[in-house]
């Protein structure tokens, strides 16, 4: 059995924040490390959390990731907040079709 989906929206409750940012954080870190094993890959991290203090994380130097990022200037894939929310709007619309879809060839039959 999966996990409960939640809904993501602010968390108001101060406390709440801090302990969802802390664990989401590590579990963040967890996964750029995994990533940075499993794939042979360099990944920087930098967090700044709403107090504006600095996480950063860097599978080697982060200097050296930071200087390699500013310096390079080939295309690249760049996604932000807006485009992921974007992504998850489409693929509900999709699996609403797909359901509804699903639904009337089942009735044919």
């Amino acid at each position: 059995m999966g996990r409960k989906k939640i809904q993501i929206q602010r968390i108001t409750d101060e406390r709440n924040k801090q302990v969802t940012f802390t664990k989401r954080k590590f579990g963040l870190m967890k996964k750029a490390y995994e990533l940075s094993v499993l794939c042979d890959c360099e990944i920087a991290l930098i967090i700044f959390n709403h107090a504006n203090k600095l996480f950063q994380y860097a599978s080697t130097d982060m200097d050296k990731v930071l200087l390699k990022y500013t310096e390079y200037n080939e295309p690249h894939e760049s996604r932000t907040n807006a485009d992921i929310i974007e992504v998850n709007r489409l693929l509900e619309l999709i699996y609403y079709w797909e359901s509804t879809v699903l639904e009337y060839l089942n009735k044919g039959t």
